[in-house]
């Protein structure tokens, strides 16, 4: 399969390929280097900076703040999912009173940033706790990018699927419901769940209104005086929370992506002997 796509690299080839590798490895390795020569001269390993965390209220803190960012992004991801599905729906609706407005709807909540409409809804709209502008924010910009994720998942299936369900009777929400939403959630889970990461990592953006999440509560202890102003070290730790929060989701959407393939298999293995019965008998 690769001989067809392109030639076979040659013993020359493959020996630049090697170089190539070999010198793309000792740039990263050296900018790391780097990186970690500069914090060591400005003192960003030294023990009172990396002492923080051995303080309880510290901790105490910090979970609070994880609580704040998951708690958001579970009410806002979940809402954003729900917005997506319904409108989606509206866009692929036959009736335009329905798919006008859903359509104008997602074009402009896709169109604005998302930090404009946390503002909006904080300072504009005065919704009291910042963690119901942070959901409302994050519910329609990223309900609105999913609305489309859901609208290409069910476009792309084959139009033999619609059909057939409209065959044996079922209405059109019947059809969206039950026959091609369903499938185009399994074939669009990767997309689905690389916006629920971004769902996490906007969430940070509710450090802007002050709502107690973890980067608002990370830039209040890097600024403090008695650990001697640790902003590199918990910049540090803070990011490594958000790298293991979003490799989980992305483990989640693997075991899910695998799960859903091991199904199949089991449906086409229960089928194969029905249809060798069949096939007998004719």
């Amino acid at each position: 399969m690769s001989a067809v796509l392109f030639d076979v690299p040659g013993p020359r080839a493959r020996l630049r390929h090697r170089l190539y590798s070999l010198l793309g490895i000792a740039l990263v390795v050296g900018v790391i280097g780097f990186v970690v020569y500069r914090f060591a001269a400005t003192g960003q390993f030294e023990a009172k900076k990396w002492s923080w965390p051995l303080y309880v209220n510290v901790q105490l803190d910090l979970l609070n703040a994880l609580g704040n960012t998951l708690r958001a992004f579970a009410v806002g991801g979940v809402l954003a999912l729900l917005f997506g599905a319904i409108f989606a729906a509206g866009q692929l609706s036959d009736h335009a009173i329905f798919r006008v407005p859903s359509t104008v709807i997602v074009e402009l909540f896709r169109a604005v940033p998302l930090v404009v409409l946390i503002f909006l809804f904080h300072y504009g709209l005065a919704l009291g706790a910042p963690f119901y502008s942070v959901v409302a924010g994050l519910t329609l910009y990223n309900g609105s990018v999913l609305a489309e994720v859901f609208r290409a998942g069910v476009l792309s299936l084959p139009r033999g699927q619609g059909e057939a369900a409209y065959a044996v009777g079922m209405r059109k929400t019947q059809v969206m419901k039950f026959v091609l939403l369903p499938q185009a959630v399994r074939a669009m889970l990767p997309a689905i769940i690389s916006q629920l990461v971004v769902v996490l990592k906007d969430s940070a953006l509710g450090f802007l209104i002050t709502y107690e999440e973890l980067l608002y509560r990370a830039r209040a202890i890097g600024s403090a005086y008695e650990f001697d102003r640790p902003l590199v070290p918990v910049t540090i730790v803070i990011a490594a929370v958000y790298i293991a929060m979003c490799l989980l989701l992305t483990w989640l959407a693997t075991y899910l992506e695998k799960r859903n393939r091991r199904n199949k298999k089991v449906v086409e293995l229960e089928r194969k002997p029905a249809e060798d019965v069949v096939a007998a008998a004719v």
